[in-house]
């Protein structure tokens, strides 16, 4: 991959060749862009996407894809996003650009590890079955030639010629006319799983699919596409992180939080250290939950457990002074001297407000960076309890925090499908009695402004924020604030050449 310092200016397109540039609102991203763009836009571009990403898979745990509501919300997503999700609209070029060249920079981060390519790959899959349920058929055969796919819709006399046999054999047509339905000869080969499930007709080696089946086929070629692709990117990916501008940011953003920053708080002292016992129990998301339990029971926490619950409780207003006074007083309890408090701890407190060292504002951490980092060992209580504790452990944790059996058997399921974050939405939704909680859970801090907002109606303690929903850049580690100081040092007019993409994807 190279990059070149020189200002160059961008590719300007004419209307018709702006539109041949990208014929559809969705594609299956065969080849990346060569266009140059900033450092400044292409981290812009990323963080977008990873919040369409995450949105689709909340929305996906959260609703029946396919259905009414749940179109409608991903498509407010989308739009909210200015990505492209429909075809004939007006001035599609920037939309479908911003896709295209955000997918590309996303395979650079999440083609890093198994996990992170299965979850890429699903996200990408069920944007790409939402885009084509709105494909108008009439754009639909041109879709597949531009996607190399070779399926072919039949003229309307093999239709009727195999009428009776395709009805039959197609679950999905009962109830409609084939007349007006568009269907594909596609190779055997291709339609495996409809022909397990005897969902399709065969004849001489190929299927005769609906167009209401042929999405299955479609996101099975899209996923052994992608799947390859981020094989290939994975083993070139030491060349483009020994670019010492992308490098940092590529590291991180695989597990980057992209909402609000709690770090800066104006209720900052709102809150007295006499409150912190019931808002546990009342506020509190289970992993601090747990941790400030455990510093009760054993008047101490590990380096880990500390970090994390010391900076929860510096987003949600406690002072300097006030968590000085908190960990002495519990340490203390423990019969550690006050001495050895204050020369071993205070310096570590006083440093994670910055006042120590390199005077960094150390930021709360995110649900994303609890869940993939640090897990965890014999003797800790950090991390999350959803992703770090086994079923039965978990159980029995929320059996004591009091929800219902019903309740339980759904977070113990959205467990088991690794959807970490939407099983502590719905613990939320338990312990407050709500259907639905409104918002997407993404921080430890907004589970309990969220939580204080319907306790007290928003009247009492309730987070201000000056620049919402914008990606946080003031992450928690040396090696994200190397990667914020790098960015921040570049001019913002650098272009980076993208020519030369192709190797790596």
């Amino acid at each position: 991959m190279q990059f070149s310092g020189r200002i160059r200016k961008k590719l300007r397109l004419a209307g018709d060749q702006r539109n041949a540039s990208y014929p559809h609102s969705l594609q299956f991203y065969l080849q990346p862009h060569t266009e140059n763009i900033s450092l400044t836009e292409f981290e812009n571009l990323a963080f977008d996407r990873v919040k369409l990403l995450k949105a689709i898979e909340n929305l996906g745990v959260s609703y029946v894809k396919g259905t009414e509501q749940y179109q409608s919300k991903l498509e407010a997503e989308i739009r909210k996003l200015k990505f492209s999700y429909r075809e004939n609209l007006e001035d599609e070029y920037e939309p479908r650009r911003r896709d295209h060249i955000s997918h590309f920079i996303l395979r650079l981060a999440y083609c890093q590890s198994e996990d992170l390519r299965r979850w890429f790959i699903q996200q990408e899959m069920d944007l790409l079955r939402f885009r084509f349920s709105i494909l108008p058929k009439d754009k639909v055969q041109s879709f597949l030639k531009d996607s190399h796919l070779h399926f072919e819709a039949i003229s309307d006399e093999e239709k009727t010629l195999r009428e009776q046999d395709i009805m039959a054999s197609s679950p999905s047509l009962s109830g409609i006319k084939l007349e007006s339905e568009s269907v594909y000869k596609v190779p055997f080969a291709d339609a495996l799983d409809l022909f397990r499930g005897r969902k399709v007709y065969l004849e001489d080696g190929f299927a005769y699919v609906p167009l209401k089946d042929i999405v299955a086929i479609i996101l099975n070629e899209f996923r052994a596409t992608l799947s390859k692709a981020l094989a290939l990117t994975a083993r070139s990916l030491p060349a483009v992180q020994s670019d010492e501008r992308l490098q940092p940011l590529l590291n991180h953003l695989s597990h980057s939080y992209t909402g609000q920053d709690y770090s800066t708080q104006k209720n900052t002292g709102k809150i007295s250290l006499d409150q912190i016992d019931s808002l546990s129990t009342k506020s509190f998301p289970p992993c601090m939950r747990q941790l400030h339990k455990a510093l009760r029971e054993n008047h101490h926490l590990r380096h880990g457990g500390r970090m994390q619950y010391g900076l929860f409780l510096k987003g949600i207003g406690l002072t300097l002074e006030q968590a000085l006074q908190f960990w002495k007083q519990e340490f203390i309890r423990g019969k550690m001297d006050p001495d050895k408090f204050d020369k071993g701890y205070s310096y570590n407190i006083r440093h994670s407000f910055g006042k120590e060292g390199k005077r960094t504002d150390y930021t709360p951490f995110s649900c994303m960076k609890i869940i993939l980092t640090n897990p965890p060992g014999q003797g800790d209580y950090h991390g999350c309890p959803f992703r770090h504790s086994d079923a039965e452990l978990l159980k029995q944790k929320m059996q004591s925090y009091k929800i219902p059996a019903s309740g339980i058997s759904q977070i113990l399921d959205l467990v088991k499908g690794n959807h970490y974050q939407v099983a502590c939405q719905k613990y939320f939704e338990m312990t407050h009695n709500v259907d639905d909680c409104g918002f997407s859970l993404n921080h430890p801090n907004q589970f309990f402004f969220e939580s204080q907002r319907i306790l007290t109606g928003g009247k009492d303690i309730k987070k201000e924020i000056s620049q919402p929903e914008t990606p946080q850049h003031k992450p928690s580690t040396q090696k994200t604030r190397d990667a914020a100081s790098a960015l921040a040092s570049l001019d913002s007019s650098l272009e980076m050449d993208l020519e030369g993409l192709e190797e790596y994807f």
